[in-house]
């Protein structure tokens, strides 16, 4: 007949010590990774929502939202954040201003929706009567670049409008006021402005911008999370094409994630077009013009080589 032994004090208090040892290496195996993703008006992530493509991780993803790509940057560079979507022109801005990023990832969309808004009875029609107006906008963002673009095509020098520098909300509400006299801004901001606002939009991007827009992403995260964002680029452009093929859906995902109403989403859904590109020699000569323009338009004090300082090959 066997015996049954009661634990001593001792074993029990061995046994809970080696259970703490081995609880946190436990813990640590069994946690999965996770990609902490900033995003500009949850575009990005209505976008990977609608596609599907949030189904199936190997990861998990922390949203962080931000009203443009300013505050974005800053949190990239404060490692607040893993990656975020930003325009070729704020990309541009940022890496001038020694923010650590680089962009491992390219798209292009229709460029209308980056634009200047006045209100409708403004009397503003086109670029040149936009001579010792003011201006709001973001500094350094895609809005503030097409505006320069939009003055430098009307013969006019950045110096001949006055610009106000402000969040997208502040920007809006400052020009609905008559506090400035135009906003330059983009999606889905322009596409509320004119659905919902009644704003008219006077000039765009096109034949001024090149549409581009990136995937950004923190050198820490570069080195440390790189399958991860590989499979995020992927996923990414599999969700563009899915865009393109059903604005309906994903219009309807972006008006519920983003908050907006649906006639707005289903414009700037239906316009955009995004659509994934190869970061080649034409894209980075592409980025090289714009910085040149900004360093012309004396927003860079020195030239930007954006081969060196603004990609990364993953």
């Amino acid at each position: 007949m066997s015996e049954t032994r009661t634990p001593t004090r001792r074993r029990l208090l061995a046994l809970g010590a080696a259970a703490a040892l081995f609880a946190p290496a436990l813990v640590r195996a069994a946690k999965r990774p996770e990609l902490r993703a900033g995003d500009q008006k949850g575009n990005l992530h209505a976008l990977l929502d609608a596609a599907g493509e949030l189904k199936d991780l190997d990861y998990d993803i922390r949203w962080t939202e931000f009203p443009a790509a300013a505050p974005l940057a800053e949190a990239l560079n404060a490692e607040a954040v893993d990656i975020g979507p930003i325009g070729d022109a704020p990309l541009i801005f940022a890496v001038a201003q020694g923010v650590r990023i680089r962009a491992f990832a390219a798209s292009k969309s229709d460029p209308y929706g980056t634009a200047i808004i006045v209100k409708p009875d403004s009397g503003i029609t086109g670029g040149a009567q936009l001579k010792g107006r003011s201006i709001a906008t973001n500094r350094g963002s895609i809005g503030h670049y097409v505006a320069l673009r939009t003055l430098a095509a009307a013969g006019l020098k950045p110096t001949d409008a006055q610009f106000r520098f402000l969040a997208p909300p502040e920007a809006k509400l400052a020009l609905v006021s008559g506090a400035v006299d135009a906003w330059a801004t983009w999606e889905p901001y322009t596409a509320v402005a004119e659905t919902m606002d009644g704003l008219k939009v006077i000039a765009s991007g096109r034949g001024l911008w090149s549409g581009l827009g990136y995937t950004a992403a923190t050198e820490t995260a570069l080195r440390d999370k790189r399958d991860i964002l590989v499979d995020f680029r992927s996923r990414v452009a599999r969700a563009q094409q899915w865009g393109i093929q059903h604005p309906d859906e994903y219009a309807a995902t972006l008006s519920r994630i983003i908050g907006i109403p649906l006639q707005a989403a289903r414009l700037s859904a239906s316009r955009r077009r995004t659509h994934d590109v190869k970061i080649d020699a034409s894209v980075v000569a592409e980025q090289q013009r714009s910085a040149d323009f900004y360093l012309d338009s004396g927003l860079l004090t020195k030239r930007l080589d954006v081969a060196a300082t603004s990609f990364a090959t993953i």
